[in-house]
Order: C-alpha cells, then sequence, then structure tokens
C-alpha cells in the first residue's frame, strides 16, 4: 500500500498531458500511470473558455 503521486496538466479538452510521478513506490507507479493515463476530465473554464491547468494527482493504494 502507499501513495503515487503525479504532477500533471489537464488540456483545454480535460484530457491528462504531460503526466510526471513525482513519488511513490515503483512498483506502484504502473499501475498508477495507466489509470491516470485514462481519466478525463471536465475542462476548466476560464471567462467561459476551456483552459489548460496544472495540477497535483495523488494515487492511493490500500490493502483490505
Amino acid at each position: 500500500q502507499g501513495t503515487v503521486r503525479f504532477n500533471a496538466i489537464i488540456g483545454r479538452d480535460g484530457a491528462i498531458q504531460n503526466l510526471t510521478v513525482v513519488s511513490g513506490h515503483p512498483l506502484l507507479v504502473p499501475s498508477a500511470l495507466e489509470a491516470v493515463r485514462q481519466w478525463k476530465y471536465q475542462p476548466t473554464l476560464l471567462n467561459g473558455e476551456p483552459v489548460e491547468v496544472v495540477t497535483q494527482i495523488d494515487v492511493n493504494f490500500t490493502l483490505q
């Protein structure tokens, strides 16, 4: 279990762009990358126009 942290840019279309790993256990990173690359966000609007957003994404892995 653990957390994988990414820096990412969410594009004007809501797709993940420029995804980079900041921290996380090396065994968890590939699964987290695969999951996050599939995510789609609702575009962020500024004055009614979609804009790119720089954000941090945490993916938490827990054992039950």
